[in-house]
C-alpha cells in the first residue's frame, strides 16, 4: 500500500498545479490514467495566469516552452463587421496560445521534480473511506491518503461517493481539427458566430491552426461537429471565416476529435476530507477563454485547502465550497453577457436558450 497525506486524481492542469504546491510540504500521490498526455483542440491562457504560474514557481519553465504569444482577439460577433481588441492596455501584457502537450507535461514535470509521485497509467477501480483515510484502489497497488482531491475532469465518478451532483447547464459539444498555419501568422484567436453555434480559430505553436465549431449537442449541426470533412465544409460555407482561413491548409484526415464543453457546476465542490478542482468542480464554456486558468486557480486552490484539512482547521472545506460558488457565479454572468451580445438569431435555437438565465445553486 502506498502511503500519502494527500492523493490526487487527475494530473491534468488542476491536478499539476495541486500536486506542485502540495509536494514540497506533504507527500502527495498524483494518479493520472493515461500514459501520455493526448493532443487536444488547443487552448489559450490569458495574461493574467502568469501570477498564478508564479505563485506555482514555474513562470520561467512556462516561458523557455515556447508557446505563442496571443497579441489581441478578433470577432465577428454581433454584426457583420470584425473587430479588433489587442493587449496593449491590458496590464499583465499579452497572453499565449498554447502547445498544450507541452503545458501538461511541463507541470507534471515540475511536480514530480518537487516530490510528487506520479502513477500513471493507473485507473482507480474503487473508492472507499476507512478510518479517516481514502483508499484507492487501482490494478496491483492501494493509495491510502487523508485527504483527497478530485480533478478528474467533467466526466469524474468520484463525486457519487462524496453525496454530490453535477449539474450541467448547457448541452454546447465541440468539433476540432488541426490543420497547418499559414507561413506568417498573425498571433490572433478568431472568434464568429453563426445561427447555430459559433467558430474558434486561432495559430498554435509549431506551425499549426486549429479550428473548432461549437453547437448544441441535440441540434442538427452537431452532425457536422463529429466530422472534419462535414465541418471544414461547413466552415467554407460561413463568409468571413472562409477569408480567414484561406491562407492556412487543413486536410480532413489530419488530427480531429469532438468533444464536451458545456458549463457544469459540482455542488457542493468539497467537503469532510475532500475538494474538487478544474473541470470536477467547475467546466467552462470555452467562449469565456477561462478554462485553463480556472484549472490552475481551482488546483491551487484545492491544495491550500488539503493544506488546511490536514492542519486540523475545521471550514476548510467550507472555504474552498465558498470560492467555487463564487467563481461560478462571476462566470455566469460573464457568460451571458458574451452570448447576449449576439442578438442577429435570437429565434434559432442555440441562441435563445442562451438567453435564458442560467440556473444558480448554492452549496449552502
Amino acid at each position: 500500500m502506498i502511503e500519502a497525506d494527500v492523493a490526487v486524481i487527475g494530473a491534468g492542469p488542476a491536478g499539476a498545479a495541486a500536486a506542485l504546491h502540495l509536494a514540497p510540504s506533504r507527500r502527495v500521490v498524483l494518479i493520472e490514467r493515461r500514459d501520455t498526455v493526448s493532443d487536444r483542440i488547443g487552448e489559450s491562457l490569458p495574461a493574467a495566469a502568469q501570477h498564478l504560474l508564479r505563485e506555482l514557481g514555474v513562470w520561467e519553465a512556462f516561458l523557455a516552452e515556447g508557446h505563442a504569444p496571443s497579441f489581441a482577439n478578433c470577432s465577428a460577433w454581433g454584426g457583420p463587421g470584425i473587430a479588433e481588441q489587442d493587449s496593449l492596455r491590458d496590464p499583465d501584457g499579452h497572453g499565449w496560445h498554447l502547445d498544450r502537450v507541452r503545458f501538461e507535461e511541463g507541470l507534471r514535470a515540475a511536480a514530480v521534480a518537487r516530490g510528487a509521485e506520479l502513477i500513471m497509467p493507473a485507473q482507480p477501480r474503487s473508492l472507499s473511506r476507512r478510518d479517516g483515510r481514502w483508499e484507492i484502489a487501482l490494478d496491483g497497488e492501494t493509495v491510502a491518503a487523508r485527504v483527497l482531491i478530485d480533478a478528474g475532469g467533467r466526466m469524474s465518478a468520484a463525486p457519487r461517493l462524496f453525496g454530490a451532483r453535477r449539474i450541467a447547464l448547457d448541452k454546447l459539444v465541440c468539433g476540432w481539427i488541426h490543420g497547418m498555419a499559414e507561413p506568417g501568422a498573425r498571433n490572433l484567436t478568431y472568434i464568429e458566430s453563426e445561427p447555430a453555434g459559433w467558430w474558434y480559430t486561432a495559430p498554435l505553436p509549431q506551425g499549426r491552426r486549429v479550428l473548432a465549431f461549437h453547437t448544441d449537442a441535440d441540434l442538427p449541426a452537431a452532425t457536422d461537429a463529429q466530422s472534419a470533412r462535414a465541418l471544414l465544409a461547413r466552415a467554407r460555407g460561413v463568409p468571413q471565416l472562409r477569408e480567414v482561413l484561406k491562407p492556412a491548409r487543413f486536410d480532413a484526415d489530419g488530427p480531429s476529435g469532438f468533444c464536451a464543453a458545456h458549463s457544469a457546476a459540482l455542488v457542493p465542490a468539497g467537503g469532510d476530507g475532500w475538494f474538487a478542482a478544474g473541470d470536477a468542480a467547475l467546466a467552462f464554456d470555452p467562449l469565456s477563454s477561462q478554462g485553463l486558468f480556472n484549472a490552475l486557480y481551482t488546483g491551487l486552490s484545492s491544495a491550500k485547502a488539503a493544506i488546511a484539512a490536514l492542519d486540523g482547521e475545521r471550514d476548510a472545506a467550507g472555504r474552498h465550497i465558498a470560492g467555487i460558488e463564487q467563481v461560478g457565479a462571476a462566470y455566469r454572468a460573464h457568460l451571458a453577457v458574451y452570448y447576449g451580445a449576439e442578438r442577429r438569431w435570437a429565434s434559432r435555437v442555440f441562441w435563445r436558450r442562451r438567453r435564458v438565465a442560467v440556473p444558480q445553486e448554492s452549496a449552502r
